[in-house]
Formats: C-alpha cells, sequence, structure tokens
C-alpha cells in the first residue's frame, strides 16, 4: 500500500489506504457507505471444502471489522486445473458459498487463471452507515482491548503441514479459522467501540501497533490472559514456525517492550493469522458486557487481553 500513488482527496473515500484499515470505505448516500475489501492466498489445509470455508471467511472479516453487513462477493481463482482436476476445484468453491450463505451474501461471479498452484480468496462489497463506520484508529487511553478468537494459527497451520500436530489440534485450528466473525461484530454493534480491526496476516501484535500508533496511544498486555490455541507454544519452542511469523516479530522489534517473555512466547504473539478474531478497543464497564455477551453465544476464548495508555516509548508493552 505505501507504493500506491497519492492522490487527491474525495469527499466521499471515509476510509483509504493511509491508515492501514481493513477495508475501503466509499459513501454513496446520506446513509448508506460502500465497503470494498479483498484476499486470497494458497491453500493452509487439506481438505478442499475447508479451505474454501476459511478463505470466505477470512475475506468477510474485513467487512466486520469495518462494522458493516457483507452483501456480495466475487471469487478470485488461480488453479491448476489439468494437474488437480475439477472435483477439487468444485470442493473449493462450494465451501466459500456454503460460507457466503452463512454470511447472508451472495457469490455474484468472479474471474480464474490457469496457475501453477492453488490460490483462492474473495472480493467482498458490504455496507455500513457513513457514522457507523469502525476504524483501526481511535482508541483512548484507559480503553480496554478484547480479543474475540485465540491466536497461534499460522504456527499451529505450519505443525499440519509438517505432520507435527494431533488430529484433534487440526480440527480446532480449522473451526477456528472458518468460524465468521459476525457474532462478534453484531454483538459489537450493541456498544460504542473506539477502535476494531481483525487479526490477520500481521498478528496480534502487529495490528495492535497499527491501532495504537494510529491512535498516538500505547497497549499494555499481559499473557496470560491472551487467548492462544492449545501447543502453540510448544510448537514455536520446537522452531514450527512460519517465515511470516518470523518477520512480524523483527519487523516489531523496536516497537515492543517484553517483560519477562520468553522467545517462543513472543512468536506467539507476533504469529501470522489466518481468519482471526476482532480486537476491539472500548471502555471498560461495555468490555466486560461485550466479554459475557460473546461467551454466552459461544465465543468462549474471547477476553480482555490489556488496557490503552497513554503514549508512551513503545507501542506496546507485554507483560506476564
Amino acid at each position: 500500500m505505501r507504493l500506491l500513488p497519492k492522490q487527491d482527496p474525495v469527499p466521499e473515500l471515509l476510509v483509504g489506504h493511509e491508515t492501514s484499515d481493513d477495508a475501503g470505505v466509499y459513501q454513496l448516500t446520506d446513509e448508506i457507505a460502500l465497503i470494498q475489501t479483498v484476499d486470497y492466498f494458497t491453500p493452509i489445509v487439506d481438505d478442499p471444502y475447508m479451505f474454501g470455508q476459511i478463505a470466505a471467511a477470512n475475506a468477510l472479516s474485513d467487512v466486520y471489522a469495518m462494522g458493516g453487513v457483507p452483501k456480495t462477493v466475487l471469487n478470485i481463482l488461480g488453479y491448476p486445473i489439468k494437474k488437480l482436476g475439477a472435483d477439487m476445484l468444485s470442493e473449493i468453491l462450494r465451501g466459500a458459498a456454503d460460507k457466503v450463505k452463512e454470511a447472508g451474501a451472495v457469490t455474484v461471479g468472479g474471474h480464474s487463471i490457469d496457475d501453477t498452484e492453488p490460490k483462492f480468496g474473495l472480493s467482498v462489497t458490504g455496507i455500513v452507515h457513513p457514522k457507523k463506520v469502525w476504524k483501526n484508529i481511535g482508541a483512548i487511553p484507559g480503553d480496554v482491548l478484547v480479543l474475540t478468537k485465540p491466536i497461534g494459527v499460522g504456527i499451529i497451520t505450519t505443525g499440519i503441514k509438517r505432520s507435527v500436530v494431533t488430529q484433534e489440534q487440526e480440527q480446532i485450528v480449522t473451526d477456528a479459522m472458518a468460524m465468521l466473525n459476525k457474532t462478534a461484530a453484531d454483538i459489537l454493534g450493541k456498544f460504542q467501540p473506539h477502535a476494531v480491526t481483525d487479526v490477520t496476516g500481521f498478528g496480534l501484535l502487529g495490528h495492535g501497533s497499527e491501532i495504537s500508533r494510529g491512535s498516538h496511544v500505547s497497549f499494555e498486555l499481559s499473557l496470560s490472559k491472551i487467548p492462544v490455541l492449545e501447543g502453540a507454544f510448544q510448537l514455536a519452542r520446537d522452531g514450527v514456525v512460519p517465515g511470516g511469523s518470523k518477520s512480524n516479530h523483527k519487523w516489531l522489534e523496536n516497537d515492543v517492550h517484553y517483560e519477562n517473555i520468553l522467545p517462543e512466547e513472543q512468536l506467539v504473539l507476533c504469529d501470522a493469522v489466518t481468519s482471526g478474531g476482532l480486537l476491539a478497543s472500548l471502555c471498560e464497564e461495555e468490555a466486560l458486557q461485550y466479554v459475557n455477551e460473546l461467551q454466552e453465544n459461544g465465543l468462549m476464548s474471547a477476553s480482555i487481553i490489556g488496557r490503552v495508555t497513554d503514549k508512551k516509548e513503545k507501542l506496546i508493552y507485554v507483560n506476564r
């Protein structure tokens, strides 16, 4: 995004690429703004149906992170049809279609190319009231931070590729990635969040740093309160860590202060996530109610993981 040429201000463009937000928002009328986002990647699980589900949930998540409702999607596909055949492709598309239907949106088409390896994702269009857009800036000192899904996804999926995780671990991470952020967003809509994002490729600390930097504040996080997938710490200790997570850790080294946090724990905090949860900054009273409602609706991992402070030397401080 930083390489995009600068463009003249457009009054209707409520959210562009300047703040590294989750999607673009363009105002159409006094009551309707358009949300647009796109995401795609190579398979991270072996089951093609679940790959389609995860890819769809991941792309749809950006609309939920902006406070919107997904309406239409376009499939984006690169696929070696002669090598892998049509059956696997059909399952990928079926998985995505089922997840889009679950979101209440509709698939209107897409585009495909012949490629050397499978790549799949979605371009998603949603709507939101122009005055109810959630952004990844605006966190206020005194707020607390809520995370709605566990982290460690990238490490566990790397473990799947290396055949070093249990079937139970594989099922748990697959279910987590395929879960829509619809419920988390619907419930959050009852409150007044000051900043919201979804945790994906830059990891918890990467996306957290975007909020803290853009809001001119700092975060204090407690490792013991952060939901982490079972086995992620041990896998990180064993060196089962994707390159993206290592890159995140390196990228953040000057922005994060770790207080007695082990190297493998730092990598989990920076772990590159696919289809992660929402990270929201809101007042403590509302956060407590929010987490309670999330857990009542089955999101048992939802937790208050830290708080927002006045701006300090570092963007994020992590303690035990």
